[in-house]
């Protein structure tokens, strides 16, 4: 068991295994050092869960799970496009976030500590990065949140 395995696993948490994406693009694309991961969404059991609006049907708190789901499965991509070794991430340098939210939530950037936090807990300060997060008006399946990233690997 890695350093990564064993901070999730204090956080009760496991990487998923990498979702099929359901048309035409691929999951991640490496382009020298860098790998692009597409947008990820809250997916439990082949799934999509958070159906909703931040804001209506959605507290903050269940956002942030939401979003931290949404991380779990970034993890996935990036572990599959190391080849299994998430030993070769040198950082995350980039995370977007995307809010279906109503249009007086305002609160997007405490969504997206959810996935944020998550990759700090497990990578430390190679998980810190730069990072977007906006608030829109409809997501893939009406899902709550979406979270794309890009990470620098060796």
């Amino acid at each position: 068991m890695n350093e990564y395995d064993i901070a999730l696993q204090r956080l009760g948490l496991s990487i998923p295994e990498p979702t099929i994406p359901v048309a035409n693009f691929l999951p991640y694309s490496v382009v020298g050092s860098l790998v692009y991961v597409s947008g990820q969404i809250p997916i439990r059991e082949g799934r999509p869960v958070f159906v909703g609006k931040l804001g209506r049907e959605f507290s903050v708190e269940q956002g942030q799970e939401a979003a931290r789901l949404c991380a779990l499965h970034v993890l996935a991509a990036i572990r599959h496009a190391c080849g299994g070794d998430l030993d070769r991430v040198v950082r995350c340098v980039r995370l977007g976030g995307f809010i279906n939210s109503t249009p007086d939530f305002a609160n997007q950037p405490e969504v997206m500590n959810g996935a944020s936090d998550l990759l700090v807990s497990v990578f430390g300060e190679r998980g810190r990065h730069a990072r977007a997060a906006v608030g829109v008006n409809s997501l893939p399946r009406n899902v709550a949140v979406e979270v794309d990233a890009l990470f620098e690997i060796r």
